[in-house]
């Protein structure tokens, strides 16, 4: 499936870039409205016609952007695209009509809207040809925002018997996609039916027929059941030590992660010497999640894994492990280490073990703390600032709020507010006035219903900076600056109307869709290449693409890395809220967050910032949340090693 929708991606780059010139003004025309989110009569008119258009790649890009409004009223235009000639159309409508639906969270109750179009979508399934439109169908249907136990069981018991008729591979996963989603997002209004979950248990086995290539090509409807039996809350140990010995490292890990039933202790032993890291890291947390004290001495084993983010994970479990020894005895050691930290990838292990050491033996992490509180490397001090927190350090965390870094001084304020609260709103009030708007809404979060009586005025200078700062990341300070004011009773001016702006589609730059790849080259690490989704994702590709060419990437670093999840990077300031670019609409689509995706973070619909980040693993619960506008080609192995604070030398986009 990855192999085949990549390989269409990028000859629908050059099909579009080498359309005739009155197909090219018409798909112009549906992005350039699609981008301004179709605020008018024309712009909806634009793309009601172009879901009608004769040609099919039109009408796709046409139907994809209206149900990206996110206005179930449009349902009704999208509907006739599920019987367009073409798959791909169809497939393409059953997803916008899901998407539209959305809609239903925020405005009026569904009611019966909901069952017709849920109904509908049924009914295509029933009749549908092709295989990979009904799997579409399927997560589709699984999608719609259900608030009645009838509706969620309606869709349960219509995926469950087309499983139990499915015979082709995208059968199948269109049956384990739908049903993951419902037990992932519709669980609180019906927990999932005996009958569904007799049906993940079979979708998560290995066919005993299929051959060992086989069985890697479908590993992804294993993937998707055991995600839904997880999600249900009915991991068994029966599935989970049959499915422990998958050739698949990601069927092995979420093995790994169920193996808190009884009898699946030896899943766990086995996951800890397993050949892939993220099976070892996944072992390392659920010993911890058995809360039986029994982590620490493989965590002192693992402490010394070959894999830097497995050992790492090792270092964080020991924080639990004061009474070991041999643990307090490697994480002194590894403190003690510090000298020989502070090249740019060397620090990790001495920081992460003063974190653990606060936890494990806060009479020696209080020792080494002055070392680390006046390092050169500056995430060498954020991590000592959450070594002071965790020890209730006052002092150091003074000083540390004086950083001159700003992410130094967010993490020190996170810190006194949790030890002392309002006995540092000095520090909070002065902080204020700083630049770096994650540490005035650190601030503002700290100062929440403060006693001091000049406040206000603080806040309220604050909060006007903010206002007349257009930087988008500024946002997140402002909303934290009116809270805290309501919080003591000041009154609080209405918020200026923000209007995301649009940055206007170009002939020029259809054109430049042409290019549908990129390397990402990794200071000291290597290069990976991605293919982008031109096509799925044009205006966050076009956006991503100049800013590439600008250099805008070079010498960013990754700041956030997720074992088993994410690495994320992009920011100027490295962290959440710092970003020099306007907001990026949202391009959700079909494509989904599998290992490899690369995606665009967000905090909130329409907010993406050019932060970009690559998911370790399949992560479904990011689809249709989480623009998908590329996927890594090769040197995934790259990106596995990538750690905290690796600096990013350049983004070249390939012809």
């Amino acid at each position: 499936m990855s192999r085949r929708f990549i390989l269409t991606a990028l000859l629908g780059a050059v099909l579009l870039a080498g359309t005739a010139r009155a197909q090219s003004n018409t798909r112009l025309a549906v992005l350039q409205a699609e981008d301004r989110r179709a605020q008018n009569a024309a712009d909806l008119a634009t793309l009601r016609s172009g879901a009608r258009s004769g040609d099919p790649q039109t009408a796709q890009i046409a139907l994809r952007a209206l149900g990206r409004l996110e206005r179930p009223a449009l349902i009704a235009d999208v509907l006739p695209g599920l019987r367009h000639p073409l798959p791909e159309v169809r497939a393409e409508a059953a997803n916008a009509i899901a998407q539209a639906a959305q809609g239903w969270r925020s405005d009026t109750p569904a009611g019966a809207s909901l069952v017709t179009t849920q109904s509908a979508l049924l009914d295509r399934l029933k009749v549908e040809a092709d295989a990979g439109v009904r799997a579409a169908l399927c997560e589709s249907v699984a999608r719609l925002p259900y608030t009645v136990a009838a509706d969620v069981a309606r869709a349960a018991e219509a995926l469950v018997t087309f499983g139990g008729r499915a015979t082709s591979n995208s059968d199948r996963l269109g049956v384990a996609k739908g049903l993951e989603a419902l037990t992932r997002l519709h669980r609180a209004v019906r927990p999932a039916d005996p009958e569904s979950l007799a049906e993940l248990r079979r979708l998560a086995r290995r066919p005993p027929e299929r051959n060992e290539q086989d069985l890697l090509r479908d590993a992804r409807v294993r993937r998707l059941a055991l995600e839904a039996l997880h999600n249900a809350g009915a991991d068994d140990a029966d599935t989970v030590n049959t499915v422990a010995s998958d050739p698949d490292p990601q069927v092995r890990r979420l093995a790994v992660r169920a193996a808190v039933v009884d009898g699946t202790e030896a899943v766990l032993v086995r996951g800890l010497n397993d050949t892939a890291p993220m099976v070892r890291i996944e072992a390392l947390r659920t010993l911890r999640t058995r809360g039986t004290g029994e982590v620490c001495e493989p965590a002192l084993v693992s402490a010394s894994d070959p894999d830097p983010l497995v050992a790492l994970v090792a270092v964080d479990q020991l924080a639990g492990c004061g009474a070991f020894a041999g643990a307090v005895q490697y994480l002194g050691s590894a403190v003690a280490d510090l000298a020989d930290a502070e090249m740019p990838r060397n620090w990790h292990r001495s920081a992460h073990a003063l974190v653990a050491l606060a936890s494990a033996a806060p009479e020696q992490a209080m020792a080494a703390l002055p070392a680390f509180a006046s390092a050169r490397t500056w995430q060498v001090r954020m991590y000592a600032a959450r070594a002071a927190a965790a020890l209730g350090a006052r002092e150091p965390l003074e000083r540390l709020a004086r950083d001159q870094d700003d992410n130094v001084v967010e993490a020190a304020i996170l810190g006194l507010s949790k030890t002392v609260g309002h006995e540092a709103d000095r520090i909070y009030l002065n902080a204020l006035a700083r630049d770096g708007y994650q540490v005035v809404r650190a601030a503002a979060l700290a100062l929440d219903r403060t006693p001091a009586g000049d406040a206000t005025a603080a806040l309220t200078e604050a909060l006007r900076r903010a206002e007349d700062d257009g930087r988008p990341g500024a946002a997140d300070a402002r909303n934290a600056l009116r809270g805290t004011l309501s919080s003591i009773g000041a009154t609080v001016r209405p918020a200026r109307p923000g209007t995301l702006p649009a940055v206007p589609l170009t002939a020029e730059d259809l054109r430049r869709l042409a290019s549908p790849r990129a390397r990402i080259t990794i200071r000291d690490v290597g290069t990976f290449d991605v293919a982008l989704f031109t096509i799925q994702a044009p205006a966050t590709v076009l956006r991503f693409a100049r800013l590439a060419k600008d250099g805008y990437y070079n010498g960013l670093t990754f700041h956030r890395i997720v074992p088993n999840g994410i690495i994320q990077g992009g920011s100027p300031g490295a962290n959440e809220y710092v970003s020099d670019v306007p907001y990026m609409r949202d391009e959700v689509g079909l494509w989904p967050h599998v290992r490899g995706a690369v995606g665009i973070s967000t905090r909130g619909r329409d907010t993406g910032d050019a932060q970009i980040f690559v998911d370790l693993v399949d992560n479904p619960r990011y689809d249709h949340v989480y623009t998908v506008f590329a996927q890594v080609l090769n040197g995934m192995e790259v990106v596995d090693r990538i750690l905290e604070g690796d600096v990013i030398d350049s983004v070249e986009i390939l012809p």
